[in-house]
């Protein structure tokens, strides 16, 4: 297995992606804002002080890994902030929108280059941003975040075929992180996304999928 980067791999679910692929004898770069000991301890590549929303940062990232080749892009940094419509924190929802949608766009396009025939590009995103599955309301920033970084997987899957790269939309599940505080284990939740990454073809790209079941979620 060649070259995998994680982004937001200080914890949670970035974590524990660095390593099960470091396990499974992956090159791993951890790409996040700032290390953990946690992360320090797996022996990967760290790239600290990486924002994903940051155009800059993310152009000196693609530099340091110039002649490098990435067989395995996981955009996986996000943030929720939870909050209903009464008394909406409308900055919270910008920013969420800005890591959770935009973060993924600006990364795999700074890091295009990078990307070969055969490479994966997959998006932890969430079945919060269904719209059809959304039967409670509220959660506004998240929802659309999801939502929109839905939408633009589905347009990369479309735009990077004819150059063989596949393109996964994966719902982790509800994971214990320090973001929900309940759920599956981080560990269950990512082999259940590693599975799905693994069995994803040209022919399943662009798919919104639940990383434990492989169920086709609806938009």
């Amino acid at each position: 297995m060649g070259l995998s980067l994680v982004t937001g791999a200080n914890r949670g679910i970035g974590l524990e992606l660095c390593r099960q692929l470091a396990a499974r004898g992956a090159s791993v770069v951890a790409v996040c804002r700032r290390t953990s000991p946690a992360l320090d301890a797996l022996g990967v590549r760290v790239e600290a002080g990486v924002e994903v929303t940051d155009g800059a940062a993310l152009a000196a990232l693609a530099t340091r890994l110039k002649g490098e080749t990435i067989d395995l892009l996981i955009n996986n940094a996000g943030i929720g902030e939870w909050g209903g419509l009464e008394g909406i924190d409308f900055a919270s929802v910008e920013r969420q929108f800005a890591v959770n949608a935009m973060g993924p766009l600006k990364v795999t396009s700074a890091l295009l280059a990078l990307l070969h025939e055969g490479s994966k590009v997959a998006i932890v995103t969430s079945r919060m941003g269904s719209i059809a599955d959304n039967g409670s309301g509220g959660f506004y920033g998240y929802r659309m975040s999801k939502a929109a970084v839905n939408a633009a997987g589905a347009s990369l899957a479309h735009d990077l075929r004819g150059k063989g790269i596949a393109v996964a939309l994966l719902h982790p599940g509800m994971v214990n992180t320090d973001m929900t505080h309940h759920g599956i284990s981080p560990e269950e939740s990512v082999r259940g996304l590693l599975a799905r990454i693994d069995g994803l073809t040209p022919a399943t790209s662009g798919q919104f999928v639940h990383a434990g079941t492989g169920e086709k979620l609806p938009w």
